[in-house]
């Protein structure tokens, strides 16, 4: 497996409002301090979601600090119950962790690095801003954000890069045109992004449109964000016909597996691949939130990865047939 996690008991030493509706949670492991961490690391966090264990991942703000991990959680309006849980917690609380793994490549002899955040996805770029600026390098970054008020971590930010930070806000008609940002970028930058699926599927055309490599476009994104809003869908298994209803606040490899069909999963974030299983028929449609298939494969509807991906509807699956997409 590509992630080998490492669980250890962490206490919650403060929190802090960043912005409405944005709360920063200090993690302080027990066996902390431990080694620096990579850039645009993550970790996963036990949370209670109705009485019951479950797991959320949240990537760490800034590089590594004395005082711990810090994380920031937007209480979003569709959550599963990972944020209410978390928002509920009083310092001194304890919890569990995993130690930080990281899947953001930097390169570091790159000419220029352009960072694009939108919303919460600030919080994995604030520590590349920092790396990138102590080192010297040419670095800008782009924010997104629904109002200025909700640009979490935007004073640190400017004070770090001055106007090399540019912030755009919907209520104030500013619009991020990535394409135009994309040309203008020299030959051998780098894009490092992290932000919502729709605005990384318009990132993933924009820099295919300028002819851009793939792989000089680095990205993450958050599990949970999707082109649809959650809601309750079923799940029939070919062959038995069963059907398993996935309620809006759990994720369909949770239920099956809930259910006894013990489905594989690596990552839970939508990255790996491994809890792929195929789709034999949609009676709706399929909200496809991972960041493995390629916009093409999303197209087809074969497969979807359960940890993240919902649907509205009805969709059919097998989860037999998987040898392929391990």
């Amino acid at each position: 497996m590509r992630f080998q996690d490492n669980w250890s008991p962490a206490t919650l030493v403060s929190t802090r409002d960043l912005a409405p509706g944005i709360r920063e949670f200090t993690l302080r492991p027990d066996d902390y301090p431990c080694a620096p961490y990579a850039l645009g690391s993550h970790i996963k966090v036990g949370v209670l979601v109705g009485g019951q264990p479950d797991v959320r991942s949240y990537s760490l703000v800034g590089e590594a600090e004395p005082q711990g991990y810090r994380i920031a959680v937007r209480l979003a309006e569709d959550s599963r119950g990972g944020s209410r849980y978390l928002w509920s917690l009083q310092r001194g609380a304890h919890l569990d962790v995993t130690s930080p793994t990281s899947l953001l490549q930097v390169d570091w002899q790159r000419p220029q690095y352009c960072l694009v955040a939108g919303g919460i996805g600030i919080t994995p770029l604030l520590g590349v801003a920092q790396a990138l600026t102590r080192k010297g390098a040419d670095v800008s970054l782009h924010y997104a954000v629904r109002s200025r008020r909700e640009a979490a971590y935007v004073e640190e930010l400017a004070a770090l890069l001055g106007n090399r930070l540019t912030v755009y806000a919907a209520d104030e008609q500013q619009r991020l045109d990535l394409g135009r940002l994309f040309n203008g970028l020299s030959s051998g930058a780098t894009v490092l992004f992290c932000g919502p699926m729709r605005m990384l599927d318009a990132a993933r055309s924009a820099w295919s449109a300028c002819g851009r490599a793939p792989t000089d476009l680095s990205y993450e994104t958050f599990g949970s964000s999707g082109r649809l809003a959650s809601e309750p869908f079923k799940v029939r298994l070919r062959g038995s016909g069963e059907e398993i209803v996935v309620p809006r606040d759990r994720s369909m490899l949770d239920v099956l597996n809930a259910a006894g069909h013990e489905i594989m999963a690596d990552c839970r974030r939508g990255e790996c691949g491994v809890c792929t299983v195929d789709v034999v028929d949609i009676a709706g449609e399929i909200d496809h939130r991972d960041v493995f298939f390629s916009e093409a494969q999303k197209h087809e509807n074969r497969k979807l990865c359960a940890c993240v991906s919902r649907a509205h509807g009805v969709v059919t699956i097998d989860t037999l047939e998987r040898a392929d997409a391990l």
